[in-house]
């Protein structure tokens, strides 16, 4: 141990957001030598989205609510690098910052739980369901039209007891969350994309440092997942086109296929009545370009259907 001491990451204090960061934490240590398991550390960083958990997102700031003020630590120095999921970071990247490592991608599909029923088409009709996401409200309500789909807060473990306390008939959750706390046997059914196509960066966790900090670059460098940063480099292009946020019911998932990248799409009109979809493909070297065409060719099919909040 010479070179690097004191390696602060910053994370969120929910249970899943310290699995990623400890996850991180464990990767960094095989890949570089130069750290041993006290010279890393984790520093929780409350958010505003963790504060004020009785609210919607949408009240409390929307975009960089699980975010800023964690950014504000890396930009001020006071942590060397910042680990969120991805799918918690706004489509525009702060200035000074930067996202150039992520992890292996989790399943990104979409889970779906219940102590009630088996199957989210075998509930029964006007059952409630919590979900805080406007794409996953949207997405439920065009495979169901007769459920009642209710807004609910909290970290993966405070949803799962409400639904044991009987608050809800079901809940939908990420599937990679539940995978990272060993809880994917409360899962009843797992939907397909073509069912819920997930989230844009759902299932990936990302590694952000400050711009400038070469030395920090070069360590994430080591457990950047290269299938994995091409994808999301096409995903967050497509909400960056579209100037998607929290109230965005969109959805998006590249994959890569040998040399290609496809890339599919869905987007809900605001009143989530209306869906439009559009996939486009090309070499993965292409792939933020794919991005941008792909959310500006939602935009045309959507038209006045949708738009971005304050627009």
């Amino acid at each position: 141990m010479t070179e690097q001491k004191n390696f602060l990451i910053g994370s969120r204090g929910s249970q899943l957001s310290l699995a990623y960061s400890g996850h991180v934490k464990n990767l960094l240590l095989k890949t570089n030598p130069q750290f041993d398991s006290s010279s890393i550390q984790i520093k929780i960083i409350k958010t505003t989205g963790d504060i004020f958990q009785n609210k919607k997102i949408s009240d409390i700031g929307g975009k960089g609510v699980f975010s800023k003020q964690i950014e504000d630590e890396l930009l001020d120095s006071k942590i060397d690098l910042a680990v969120h999921s991805l799918k918690d970071l706004p489509s525009k990247m702060t200035d000074g910052l930067c996202v150039n490592a992520v992890i292996k991608r989790n399943d990104p599909r979409d889970a779906f739980l219940s102590y009630s029923s088996k199957s989210f088409f075998e509930l029964k009709s006007q059952s409630i369901i919590g979900t805080s996401s406007f794409r996953r409200k949207a997405q439920l309500n065009s495979l169901r039209n007769d459920i009642n789909i209710v807004s609910m807060r909290g970290n993966i473990d405070t949803r799962i007891a409400k639904l044991k306390n009987k608050e809800f008939d079901a809940i939908v959750l990420s599937l990679a969350g539940l995978n990272m706390l060993n809880l994917e046997n409360e899962a009843k059914e797992v939907f397909t994309v073509d069912q819920m196509l997930p989230a844009v960066g759902q299932g990936a966790i990302a590694l952000q440092s400050r711009i400038d900090d070469k030395k920090t670059l070069n360590i994430v460098k080591m457990v950047n997942d290269e299938e994995t940063y091409c994808c999301i480099q096409a995903e967050r292009a497509l909400l960056e086109a579209i100037g998607g946020d929290c109230d965005t019911a969109v959805g998006g998932l590249a994959k890569l296929s040998n040399e290609t990248i496809i890339l599919k799409s869905e987007l809900f009109s605001n009143d989530g009545n209306k869906k439009f979809v559009v996939e486009n493909s090309g070499h993965f070297k292409e792939a933020k370009e794919i991005g941008y065409k792909v959310g500006e060719e939602l935009l045309k099919k959507a038209g006045s259907d949708y738009k971005t909040q304050g627009n």
